[in-house]
């Protein structure tokens, strides 16, 4: 299957979808956020793959919508690929798989919002973020006005969309918009380390948890409490909490199947 405007492959039980317009510093074409769309899904969809990496090629990550191939917004968007722009959050937030954010450079406007729909945030600590959305007179669309507030709180969230300010990743750590800030020459193998460890945990109870915390962030304390019993008992039933206990007993590391 092809992927125009990314590179999508898979390592193990990683999948790297890596944004790959570098002369347009990763600006999101229409062609882009479908390929995005469809790896995100099968990536899911793929039993083998237990942690989904986005990044990008060159010296940014995403400069945002590429400005000079502008979908009509006036009139509406138009053509099946434009339709399914404003999917994508709903995709992500449907995915029980850890999905990091490897943010090489500019992650900016659109951009931003593709990190903030990621579950971690890695940075290089000379990365520059932010939402302009109010730049261009529009507002962001794309999951930003949910996630930016629930990541660093209602008034930090007011001040970089109404100001249109950039950040840098240390700044961006400080205020807990990324998990962590790098240098550069770091960021490929810190995130690999980070992708590497959760794939390494049991793939069920990983993806279990996710889904209990996404679904508690809309729900109360009590329902959110019965529903992580409901899930608990699923993950006893499985073989990798029989795997997990053997190993235990027997004194090694043990070999999740995500079974």
């Amino acid at each position: 299957m092809e992927y125009p405007d990314i590179i999508y492959s898979k390592e193990g039980h990683i999948a790297t979808i890596t944004l790959n317009r570098p002369e347009r510093m990763n600006a999101f074409s229409m062609a882009m956020i479908d390929s995005i769309q469809r790896a995100l899904q099968d990536a899911a969809a793929d039993a083998e793959i237990r942690v989904i990496v986005v990044t990008g090629a060159g010296r940014g990550f995403c400069a945002g919508l590429d400005l000079k191939e502008p979908p009509d917004f006036r009139g509406g968007f138009s053509g099946q690929t434009a339709a399914q722009a404003p999917a994508m959050p709903l995709i992500t937030s449907s995915i029980d798989k850890p999905i990091i954010a490897s943010l090489n450079g500019a992650a900016i406007g659109w951009g931003l919002e593709l990190a903030l729909l990621c579950d971690i945030r890695v940075a290089a600590g000379n990365a520059r973020i932010g939402d302009r959305h109010l730049n261009y007179s529009v507002i962001a669309d794309n999951g930003g006005l949910f996630i930016l507030p629930r990541l660093v709180g209602w008034a930090k969230a007011c001040e970089l969309s109404f100001t249109g300010q950039l950040i840098d990743g240390k700044e961006a750590e400080r205020i807990g918009l990324v998990n962590k800030a790098v240098p550069p020459e770091q960021l490929e193998a810190t995130t690999r380390e980070m992708a590497n460890t959760i794939a390494n945990q049991p793939p069920l109870a990983v993806q279990l948890t996710k889904r209990a915390m996404r679904d508690g962030l809309s729900s109360d304390l009590r329902t959110s409490q019965d529903y992580a019993i409901v899930l608990l008992r699923q993950l006893v039933g499985s073989e990798d909490f029989g795997e997990a206990m053997k190993a235990l007993m027997e004194g090694r590391q043990p070999q999740f199947q995500g079974r």
